[in-house]
């Protein structure tokens, strides 16, 4: 792949990405980012503020006039892998996969604006729900009751679990008007707004149950501009997750080689054991397949240059399985220690466990990429395949 903005054909990362990566990986080493569970809303919102004022990764890819670092979406996606492998607390689905994309493809607005400023500084949190079902691939609105208000509208709607619901300020939900879909937002500390933590998979991303009853919302994107705003909302959340999961999954490599090295069983270590040897070769292939698959989507996304709904769903289809594997078989090679409660496996496993169900499985993006591709064959060609160069998207 080529590096943005250039007609190179490889893409590389540059001194100015490593030292991102580095200097998010020191902060989250510094810092206690995973899964303070016991703590109201389930992270520390201290640390969150500092993400952002000191690394300003909470709104990277946001341009600078509108509160963010200036930076690309492969910025952004080298931030999230590093939150990933650290297992990173906190509202990073809400708010940094989802609304702060959805805000940012969202034409200026007052509202809107202060709204994505605040997100990106880290003084308030968002939740978002862009699908009516969980899981979903496509923007759709939510089964809601809306009414015309004076200065915006009167909803009722009961939404079903919601990453990062409980301690977000704001809700940001897609909703059906006469004029056609529109993002709203819900200040959360209004009388009507009850919300009911779930017993989760995944102890270090809590979700709730949230009810909405004749609440106050006011529109934060149009409706002749919020199915598209979505739409590239989910295509980058979906880049952002493969990203995280990469995160994630090197970690646990990085974790599973160096037990290798030191754990010693008939007197040698158990890295020499060929058949350990196997397991570890295996988890990096899916490791850098992962990769792969993650920053083309991220590259797609950022020059154009590829099917964004299709480079996603493959990064996703790839990556979700691979952090399985990757999370099983370090469970696995630990022995015994691999399953207890004082050891960090299993906090990835379960990790793995949700993130291949949070937007859309692994079959569902399976079977979104033959969708696409088989629409866009003829009988007399196969269909267009990226050829990692800047260009149109090949899908019409």
């Amino acid at each position: 792949m080529a590096e943005p903005g250039t007609d190179e054909e490889e893409f590389v990362f540059t001194d100015e990405h490593r030292a991102l990566r580095t200097a998010v990986r020191r902060f989250c080493g510094a810092h206690r980012v995973r899964g303070p569970v016991e703590l109201d809303g389930g992270y520390d919102a201290r640390v969150w503020r500092r993400l952002s004022s000191e690394l300003g990764v909470l709104g990277l890819a946001v341009p600078e006039p509108s509160g963010g670092g200036g930076g690309t979406l492969i910025d952004q996606a080298i931030a999230v892998e590093e939150l990933g492998a650290a297992l990173a607390a906190g509202p990073v689905v809400g708010t940094v996969l989802l609304a702060i994309p959805l805000l940012a493809a969202a034409p200026p607005h007052p509202a809107r604006d202060q709204l994505l400023a605040r997100l990106c500084s880290g003084e308030a949190t968002a939740a978002t729900v862009l699908t009516g079902s969980p899981g979903g691939l496509e923007s759709t609105p939510v089964d809601a009751i809306v009414a015309p208000d004076e200065d915006g509208w009167t909803l009722s709607a009961a939404l079903g679990a919601v990453p990062d619901a409980g301690a977000a300020d704001v809700l940001l939900v897609a909703v059906p008007t006469p004029e056609g879909t529109a993002v709203v937002a819900i200040d959360t500390d209004q009388p009507g707004v009850e919300r009911t933590p779930l017993v989760t998979l995944d102890l270090t991303r809590p979700q709730a149950r949230v009810r909405l009853t004749d609440v106050f919302a006011h529109t934060i994107v149009e409706p002749p501009h919020a199915d598209a705003a979505a739409r590239s909302a989910l295509h980058t959340a979906g880049m952002l997750l493969a990203a995280e999961q990469v995160g994630a999954g090197q970690h646990l490599l990085d974790l599973t080689v160096d037990h290798a090295r030191t754990r010693r069983q008939f007197g040698r270590q158990i890295g020499s054991f060929q058949a350990v040897k196997h397991r570890l070769a295996d988890m990096l292939v899916a490791v850098e397949h992962a990769r792969s698959t993650a920053y083309h989507a991220a590259w797609a996304l950022a020059t154009g240059s590829d099917d964004p709904a299709l480079a996603v769903s493959i990064a996703q289809a790839t990556c979700s399985p691979a952090l399985s594997r990757v999370a099983a078989d370090t469970i696995q090679l630990h022995g015994g220690i691999g399953f207890t409660w004082e050891h960090q496996a299993h906090l990835y496993f379960k990790r793995a466990a949700a993130d291949a169900a949070l937007l859309g499985t692994t079959e569902a993006h399976r079977d979104r990429v033959a969708r696409v591709a088989l629409d866009l064959a003829s009988a007399d060609g196969a269909p267009p395949i990226a050829d990692g160069l800047p260009h149109a998207a090949v899908r019409p």
